[in-house]
């Protein structure tokens, strides 16, 4: 089973904030003629980047909860200007809604494991044609 990641999506209000800015991004890429590749950079490099990998993906939280994630496709150590080892996550520039999941803030990012992670949101049945408001409320009343 593959290991995930779980970190804060900061700067981004909603999911289709993070969409947008995903999008704008790729946009930007094609623009100077670039792979179209969103990778986003961290300072700690996982250590277990095999079992990620092996079908893993980064679960963003969005005002407290996990509410998306997109799968991994590589993760690339490398050092900046300043010498300091910093992480390239490398992700599809899809997002999968899942099931809102609580989570309180923390700083970086944290292994998430499958059996922990939130399932992805199918069809028409879950809510995921609700607005993001609705649906954090409605989990917060436990009915989604």
């Amino acid at each position: 089973m593959a290991l995930h990641i779980v970190k804060l999506c900061v700067g981004a209000d909603s999911v289709e904030d993070l969409q947008a800015w995903i999008d704008f991004r790729m946009d930007q890429l094609a623009a100077a003629g670039l792979p179209r590749e969103q990778a986003h950079t961290t300072r700690m490099v996982p250590t277990r980047k095999d079992e990620i990998l092996d079908g893993g993906s980064l679960y963003w939280v969005i005002k407290g909860y996990i509410q998306v994630r997109q799968p991994l496709v590589d993760i690339r150590p490398f050092k900046d200007t300043d010498g300091i080892t910093r992480c390239d996550l490398v992700l599809e520039p899809r997002l999968i809604l899942t099931q809102m999941q609580p989570r309180r803030p923390f700083q970086g990012w944290r292994y998430l494991k499958p059996e922990e992670a939130p399932a992805d949101m199918r069809g028409s049945s879950g809510g995921q044609d609700l607005p993001e408001e609705m649906r954090r409320d409605l989990a917060e009343l436990g009915l989604l």
